[in-house]
């Protein structure tokens, strides 16, 4: 057999795997540890195997990732979203559909201090569904913009989504935080568009809060102000070269700790906790890592990327047509696996495609970041109404209803971004100086 054939076959043997349940770190691995055997030889395929666990759990950069997770367990078991959300309640709460634009604000604000999707939609379902249902909020809104406003997380920094694709790329990691800024920004304005419109329709979906006094609306602002000052510190230090990646999640994770304990809302069985959560989900991302890397060879040695991107250029079709192509395998992909492990897969091979068809790279890994941020809330895998669903007990089926309003929301901008890519890219070409 050639070798496009051989990594084919790779391919659908890994997608079987996956099926099957085994962990898909482990199946990347395998699939790519026999593959190279079978091109190249069992002794390269070892020193491969070896080279590459060691270099993806030994390298330096890679710490950044557990760090920012650690920054958002730690947030998270602090109770810092739940006074966001207070305070974000205070100021709006009392417009129809409030107290779920408070989620929106409060969600968004959150994600400068935490990476992960599901653990921002299983605060707020903790945090904001009980609230909006003593107020009768209907339960198709209450739960759907709350498994919805986890999805920021992808987009928004330090989003663990933006840091893999970067090290895949080999993007560096400042730029992609600062891409995602103004989309992450203006998706969560949509959102709030479609929820003021939707109780604007259906008024008893979202009846009216508490209208607070200026003096405790005032009084809650220092939590904006202390997530905000953590936020420009790392994302300031990274942009003008002050520190790494990996420094400014040791300083964010450090000012976090430091501002929890300082409030007592962290005590020490709370912090192992954090570190144990975060020990685990760390882990899991770098043996997705490394099984992609190992994963990657084989598909280099098959030639696969540079066949797929010649044959992709040479079709008769419209750039940004091969690119909805491109989106709808992610999204088919990740119908079957987790969206996050998916994009580890296939962008290796799509990535060459995208820059030979002469899109930005920070754009396009946007654009791969928003197609995952749909990935996470469409069946049949939709983890983020997963977390909702086992928190809140509500059926999936009245979920999944409350998330298409934000998912056509989410395609639009998609469309934004696509006719203005200066949305994506003016932040890093004027703060770093990238053209």
């Amino acid at each position: 057999m050639s070798e496009p054939i051989i990594g084919v076959l790779g391919i659908l043997i890994l997608l079987i795997l996956f099926i099957t349940g085994i962990e898909m770190g482990f199946a990347m691995a395998l699939v790519g540890f026999l593959g190279f055997t079978y091109i190249v030889s069992f002794k390269a395929a070892c020193s491969i195997l070896a080279k590459d666990v060691y270099s993806v759990f030994s390298g330096y950069g890679f710490t950044v990732i557990p760090l920012f997770v650690l920054m958002g367990q730690v947030a998270f078991n602090a109770g810092i979203a739940r006074r966001l959300y207070d305070s974000a309640y205070k100021f709006i709460g009392h417009i129809p559909g409030g107290l779920a634009m408070a989620t929106v604000v409060a969600a968004t604000a959150f994600k400068a201090i935490c990476g992960s999707s599901p653990a921002t939609a299983a605060t707020f379902a903790s945090v904001a569904v009980p609230e909006m249902d003593r107020y009768n909020y209907g339960q198709k809104l209450s739960t759907g913009v709350t498994a919805t406003v986890g999805t920021l997380g992808v987009i928004l920094p330090p989003s663990v989504t933006l840091i893999i694709y970067g090290y895949i790329t080999e993007q560096s990691i400042a730029s992609m935080f600062l891409a995602g800024i103004i989309p992450g920004i203006i998706i969560a304005f949509s959102f709030m568009v479609i929820i003021y419109g939707w109780c604007k329709i259906s008024p008893s979906l979202g009846p009216r809060g508490k209208k607070s006094t200026w003096k405790e609306r005032i009084s809650s602002c220092p939590e904006f102000a202390a997530v905000t000052i953590i936020f420009l510190l790392v994302i300031g230090g990274m942009m003008s070269g002050f520190f790494t990646p990996t420094e400014g999640g040791s300083i964010g994770t450090f000012g976090v700790i430091l501002y929890s304990f300082i409030r007592k809302d962290l005590n020490f069985a709370g912090f192992i906790q954090s570190a144990r959560e975060s020990i685990c989900i760390g882990c899991m991302i770098l043996m997705l890592l490394a099984g992609s890397t190992i994963l990657g060879h084989f598909l280099a040695v098959a030639r696969l990327p540079s066949i797929a991107a010649d044959w992709v250029t040479s079709l008769p079709l419209n750039r940004y047509v091969i690119l909805t192509l491109i989106c709808f395998v992610y999204l088919i992909g990740g119908s079957f696996i987790d969206d996050l492990a998916f994009m580890i897969l296939a962008t290796p091979i799509f990535y060459p495609v995208a820059i030979k068809l002469g899109f930005d790279p920070l754009w396009f890994g946007i654009m791969i970041c928003i197609t995952v941020m749909v990935g996470v809330i469409i069946p049949p895998v939709a983890m983020n109404v997963f977390v909702v669903k086992n928190i809140t007990k509500v059926p999936m089926g009245v979920i999944y209803k409350g998330c298409y309003p934000f998912l056509i929301s989410i395609i639009l901008c998609a469309v934004l971004f696509g006719l203005f890519p200066r949305l994506v890219t003016f932040l890093p070409s004027v703060l770093m100086n990238i053209k």
